[in-house]
């Protein structure tokens, strides 16, 4: 059975449909009438920067009706929310030339170049118009209340924008609330999407078959009324966000398990480049912690990486770049020195190069959460190692964020513009998020007023014929058991045999896991964990094809 035959078991004929209608963005969620089919003209699978941005820039023509769906309670939470670093701007002594370098050097000469000309160019100029300008967002200010521009890792200069280090939340609250504002917005809290509608594979017409693949909404899942809403729309944005947490150790957000791109495949969308997958070197090393986020500023400001004696070692790996080497060649440095020390973790040494008083300024956050769990950075060394950070690659998309599917954008960490190539810059990520959720915005609205491609009729809404009810206990040992084949198969150090090991093992896995799938009534963890395995099986197969070292994906043999 293939990925495209798994999906439509459940979807029977209903008779009865009825129509949505707008709702005050004030309230996150819908009605509580029992709605089965909701008609848009955009539809935004994910709240974060890439999608909050689109929904800003099509609100502008109050004729477009746009519907934001996000899986959590509160639509802020997203990988944006918690992105600590910044957002690259244009610094003082900085050039559109200057950055493409960067990039492409980080990148290992792999990105694409036309993406990357674009970012540069493109990027700083909407980073004032929106997010300074429109939205107001504080970024944090120099004693001469100047804009503070700092510099991280792998950057040639000071361009790094940020508010303290907790700049993604900064930008995520302004972004949110003035999508709140907006009469055209529908905003959608507690919705899971599960699949994308595309008439190719489930239009009752046979003879759908025969045209183009095109996307024309969605099924929805409503986590609060347990059923399936059918929404369609002319076009629809997937800017759903990362994988992170099919490793077992990782910075992202709960929600981010492969799910847009799990359901992008489904639909037959091109993907490329997922043997990308890029770990942050430093997470928090605390046994009651979740893995949290230790930005890469800290080293910008001058922390070392250190053993547990407190001896640096970066410049045995890098010697010209040492704690400042791209985020790749930190993580595989630090996971040679775990191994030929055996120890558990290293460690940051920010004690020693910042003052007390200018690292709470600083990285109020990180102090804050650390001191949560004991340890006083402005007196102890950091106990760090790497975990999953951010995925290279994902759906392709092109200079305006449309997929090979008709009418199917992507933006985002979802998506695969070619900016990042092997490895993501630092602090690069919010910027294509941006850029491309206004540019997919843009040809959206160049392109809305073509019909959409299905007739309503021919859509048949969802029936969840799952009999028994989740087991909460199953889908978290499934879910550990791909996050363990993840992180020790397909992690920071790749080989031929772990990959096999590691496609044969969730393939197994994925059989199983779909006939839980149909026998079990739908939840937010159920879709996850299916969408999870799929997840894990790309970025598995991709790395396997893929012989060369290069970037984030590092094959020892």
């Amino acid at each position: 059975m293939t990925n495209l035959e798994v999906r439509d078991w459940r979807l029977e004929a209903c008779p009865e449909r009825s129509e949505g209608s707008q709702h005050p963005t004030s309230n996150f969620q819908l009605p509580t009438s029992n709605i089965q089919l909701l008609t848009s003209d955009v539809l935004i699978i994910g709240s974060g920067i890439a999608g909050a941005v689109a929904a800003l820039r099509l609100a502008e023509d109050p004729a477009i009706q746009v519907k934001v769906v996000t899986s959590t309670q509160d639509p802020r939470e997203s990988s944006t929310f918690y992105a600590q670093g910044g957002i690259i701007a244009r610094g003082p002594e900085d050039s559109a030339e200057l950055l493409v370098q960067d990039i492409l050097r980080a990148g290992a000469g792999v990105n694409n170049p036309v993406a990357v000309r674009i970012l540069a160019e493109e990027g700083p100029r909407l980073l004032r118009e929106i997010l300074l300008q429109q939205l107001g967002v504080a970024f944090s200010e120099t004693v001469g209340e100047e804009l503070e521009y700092i510099r991280e890792a792998a950057h040639s200069t000071e361009r790094i924008l940020h508010a303290a280090d907790a700049t993604g939340r900064a930008i995520e609250e302004r972004l949110i609330e003035a999508l709140q504002g907006c009469p055209n917005v529908t905003l959608l809290s507690e919705h899971t999407a599960v699949d994308l509608l595309t008439p190719a594979h489930h239009s009752r017409n046979p003879r759908a078959i025969y045209n183009p693949v095109s996307c024309v909404g969605a099924y929805i899942f409503d986590q609060r009324r347990g059923q399936v809403v059918t929404c369609l729309a002319r076009k629809t944005i997937l800017a759903s966000g990362g994988l992170g947490q099919i490793y077992l150790h990782t910075t992202n957000p709960e929600q981010a398990r492969g799910d847009g791109l799990a359901m992008a495949h489904r639909a037959g969308a091109r993907i490329i480049q997922a043997e990308y997958v890029q770990f942050h070197p430093t997470a928090l090393y605390h046994r009651d912690a979740p893995r949290f986020l230790i930005s890469e500023a800290v080293r910008g400001e001058g922390a070392r990486l250190v053993d547990e004696e407190g001896r640096p070692f970066m410049q045995k790996y890098d010697p010209q770049w040492k704690d400042l080497a791209p985020r790749d060649v930190v993580a595989r440095s630090i996971h040679r020195e775990m191994l030929d020390t055996k120890a558990p973790c290293v460690y940051l040494d920010l004690r020693s190069y910042l003052a007390a008083d200018e690292i709470r300024r600083r990285f109020p956050n990180i102090y804050a959460q650390c001191l949560a769990y004991g340890i006083d950075i402005t007196r102890d060394l950091i106990p760090v190692v790497p975990a999953a950070h951010y995925h290279c690659g994902g759906v392709w998309v092109d200079e305006w964020g449309r997929t090979s599917l008709r009418h199917l954008y992507a933006a985002g960490e979802v998506s695969c513009t070619g900016v990042h190539g092997a490895n993501r810059l630092g602090s690069a990520s919010l910027l294509e998020g941006l850029v491309w959720g206004s540019r997919a915005a843009q040809d959206i609205r160049r392109t809305l007023d073509e019909p959409l491609e299905v007739d309503p009729a021919d859509i048949p809404l969802w029936v969840d014929t799952g009999l028994h009810p989740p087991d909460p206990a199953l889908i978290r040992q499934d879910m550990d058991t791909i996050k363990r084949i993840m992180w020790n198969y397909v992690g920071l150090v790749r080989s031929a045999r772990r990959l096999e090991r590691a496609i044969d093992d969730l393939s197994h896995l994925q059989v199983e896991i779909d006939k839980f799938y149909r026998a079990t009534r739908l939840t937010d963890g159920l879709i996850g964990l299916r969408n999870s395995v799929l997840a894990g099986l790309i970025v598995a197969r991709a790395a396997w094809e893929n012989k060369a070292s290069r970037g984030c994906h590092y094959r020892e043999d």
